[in-house]
């Protein structure tokens, strides 16, 4: 992992596996920050594991997308204000300008609340083990890439840095964060995921899957917060194409980083070692979906 920029005003604290974090230079130790720099790196994971070489330009396309998203969400599609933890119109550092946001310090929960829409990934695995996601009983006779009857909402508990995040029942929510907060946060959830869906769907996209972070302000307020509905966090998968498609592949034609999971499970055993490394034939398509993602979605219809 490269070393972080310093940044005039800000003192770095914490890099993930794709982002870095800072607070207010010159902060006293034992101050709590109020704010907090967030910066998307070109970093690329998959399968919990940091991959290299780096999509060119993610970092960008990603806070573009969050920033567009956080608008929308704060009434900027004419539903009910969703609150965010992004500061409209903070200074960012030229040196991270475009990858960068401002952010309210948020405590956050230890939570990754996931809200599935169409059967696929980890939950197709499961789907086909026991007929059940994350504990959720489905219908017989579905396949890959299916519509399921309702959105559902299937929590991970966060896991500390180089461990794998686990999936847990709503219960397990209720005795995480307690039993309001768990019910806030997947109604929160399952309501940003249809308003989403409906956008992405006006768009030719369909809005498989996704994953949200809340935190919990000064106020007690739990707030929308990391990045949102960017195709790092989310599948978006060409609308046409899974009403036409043959195969789950066709079916399923996607603008995340599908490719790049695609590709490690046909080069790699997951959790087995360490990955290999990209080439860049699958690198330069990832960051061309990534980019057609942004201009399918922003497009003025």
């Amino acid at each position: 992992m490269t070393t972080p920029p310093s940044l005039p005003g800000w003192t770095h604290t914490y890099s993930g596996k794709v982002r870095d974090l800072y607070v207010p230079a010159g902060l006293p130790a034992d101050t709590a920050p109020d704010r907090m720099l967030v910066v998307a790196s070109d970093r690329v994971s998959s399968f919990d594991h940091l991959l290299t070489p780096p999509i060119p330009g993610k970092g960008e396309l990603l806070t573009t997308l969050s920033l567009w998203w956080f608008n929308r969400l704060a009434g900027g599609d004419g539903g009910a204000p969703i609150p965010h933890h992004v500061i409209a119109d903070a200074d960012v550092p030229e040196a991270v300008r475009g990858r960068a946001m401002v952010v309210h310090a948020l405590d956050m929960l230890p939570i990754e609340c996931v809200v599935r829409g169409y059967l696929t990934g980890s939950g197709w695995g499961e789907y086909q083990a026991s007929q059940t996601v994350c504990g959720i009983h489905l219908p017989d006779g579905l396949h890959n890439g299916d519509r399921l009857p309702a959105p559902i909402f299937t929590p991970a508990h966060k896991a500390p840095l180089g461990e794998h995040d686990e999936n847990v029942t709503f219960d397990r929510v209720v005795e995480l964060v307690g039993a309001a907060r768990a019910e806030r946060v997947r109604q929160l959830s399952l309501q940003i995921y249809e308003r989403a869906a409906d956008t992405a769907l006006e768009h030719g996209l369909i809005l498989a899957d996704t994953k949200f972070e809340f935190g919990v302000d000064a106020a007690g307020t739990v707030t929308l917060a990391d990045e949102v509905l960017t195709a790092d966090s989310s599948r978006y998968w060409d609308a046409q194409a899974w009403r036409t498609g043959a195969t789950p592949a066709e079916r399923m034609a996607s603008f995340d980083k599908q490719i790049v999971r695609d590709w490690l499970t046909a080069h790699w055993v997951p959790m087995q070692g360490e990955p290999p490394v990209l080439p860049d034939e699958v690198v330069q398509r990832t960051a061309t979906r990534y980019r057609e993602l942004i201009t399918r979605l922003t497009a003025t219809r």
